[in-house]
């Protein structure tokens, strides 16, 4: 006789929840679980909240931080920032957490990671040469490296340092 298992819906919903970070197989299941037992007026506003993502959200083509569709960047197109000055960052949320401080004024640069041989990520994942045509074009007076100070963030700020 056959194991028993979830049906396969359940089963790809546990395996897209695996890919997510900071969940591992039985947190998966124990959320997947968790959406079936919610109920259709819990799941349809997350499912509705999930697709408009793509639909509706996309990166900044010049700082890469998180915009609407279709709409002028708040950080890039707002006259009171210090355009003179340039925060590199390595991921969007990490512009909030500086936002969120209030102790900088100037524009961002969002890389989209670091750089990590072990991961396969390279110089050309990043948007390392939105950065370089930036700093030439805008005349920054001042380029503030905010990665990671794991090795993959130092190395990053040391191949940017180089570069620039």
């Amino acid at each position: 006789m056959p194991a028993l298992d979830y049906p396969l819906p359940v089963q790809s919903l546990i395996q897209q929840l695996k890919k997510l970070p900071g969940l591992g197989p039985r947190s998966a299941e124990r959320l997947a679980l968790w959406f079936m037992q919610a109920g259709r007026e819990r799941l349809e506003p997350l499912s509705m909240a999930l697709g408009s993502l793509t639909q509706l959200v996309e990166a900044c083509p010049e700082c890469g931080f998180f915009i609407e569709r279709e709409t002028e960047c708040q950080l890039c197109g707002n006259p009171k920032r210090d355009h003179r000055l340039l925060c590199v960052v390595e991921q969007a949320a990490d512009v909030l957490r500086l936002e969120r401080s209030g102790g900088y004024d100037g524009l961002y640069h969002v890389l989209g990671g670091k750089l990590s041989p072990l991961d396969n990520v390279t110089p050309e994942d990043l948007r390392l040469s939105g950065l370089t045509k930036r700093v030439r074009l805008r005349q920054t007076e001042e380029v503030i490296l905010a990665t990671g100070s794991d090795v993959e963030g130092e190395a990053t700020a040391g191949y940017i340092k180089d570069l620039l």
